[in-house]
């Protein structure tokens, strides 16, 4: 059994964890997190920061919202990096800036540590079922040693390539579920506004080709009104700037990028910054003055 550091406890972090802990693995949390009571009940082990924790495991998982959340926990005083010594690995599950990624993994791997950045897809239900997509960049030996720990909590896990290229694979990811969510918004809110019933249509599109997991889950939301997160529109937003970002870096155009971006700016303009991303259908639904359907 392996002794982990788990950082970032929230709507995805928290089951995560829970997947190794019940795994049998050793687990440190920090005590100062509310969402590790329950863990420490079960037998998770407390710690002060996040240099204890990175003293006391052999593999450091971090899980938090946005490039800076990941630069504290590393590097602030009494961060991960001040507890790391060699043979032991970072493996950072948050979705950042694969240019910044490539900085951390540096400065970690001049402590002697190893380096993984290891973004996930899947949501909140992907995490709670251990279905996330899980996508790696680092060496090929850390991986190895941690793929154990990502079944517990993926079914499809992916070494792509060095440090950076994880991260990499989650814009493209990004970019390409929040075009699919706009697809899916836009052709439901046509059939309703036609007359058609969203419930039906969405049901005969399931058999076809336009099928997908976000026509499946996202589409049941936009029809049921029910726009809790899952994914929250402003972490998107974070994800499509990173696109963005890296477009303009890369001397390239994102033209449907870019649109998706101000729709969500449109749903947050609504007060809807915390809402789910599949609540983008609201911006187009704005527009046309009528909604998919009623709650």
């Amino acid at each position: 059994m392996t002794d982990i550091g788990f950082i970032g406890l929230g709507i995805m972090g928290r089951p995560m964890a829970g997947h190794l802990q019940a795994a049998g693995h050793r687990l440190f949390v920090l005590e100062k997190s509310a969402a590790s009571k329950d863990l420490v009940a079960a037998g998770a082990i407390a710690c002060k920061s996040g240099k204890e924790i990175a003293e006391k495991a052999s593999v450091v998982v971090i899980m938090v919202p946005d490039t800076p959340d990941v630069e504290s926990v590393l590097f602030n005083a009494g961060g991960v990096a001040e507890g790391l010594s060699k043979g032991k690995i970072v493996v950072d599950m948050s979705s950042i800036s694969p240019i910044a990624t490539k900085e951390f993994a540096k400065k970690v791997n001049a402590k002697g540590a190893d380096y993984l950045d290891a973004p996930v897809s899947g949501g909140e239900v992907g995490a709670k079922a251990a279905s996330l997509t899980i996508m790696v960049g680092g060496p090929q030996s850390a991986f190895d040693t941690v793929k154990p720990l990502f079944d517990k909590m993926g079914k499809n896990v992916t070494l792509i390539g060095g440090n950076g290229d994880g991260q990499t694979t989650k814009v493209a990811n990004q970019i390409i579920v929040a075009l699919t969510i706009e697809a899916v918004a836009e052709g439901l809110l046509f059939a309703s506004k036609a007359g058609a019933d969203p419930t039906l249509v969405r049901q005969a599109l399931m058999g076809g080709l336009a099928t997908s997991r976000i026509l499946e889950l996202h589409g049941e939301r936009m029809i049921k009104r029910t726009f809790n997160p899952g994914f929250r529109i402003e972490l998107h937003q974070k994800d499509l700037n990173l696109a963005l970002d890296g477009a303009r870096a890369l001397g390239l155009s994102l033209p449907n990028t870019s649109m998706a971006q101000q729709l969500f700016n449109s749903c947050v303009a609504q007060g809807g910054k915390a809402w789910d991303h599949s609540a983008m259908v609201k911006a187009l639904e704005t527009m046309a003055s009528h909604e998919v359907a009623k709650a």
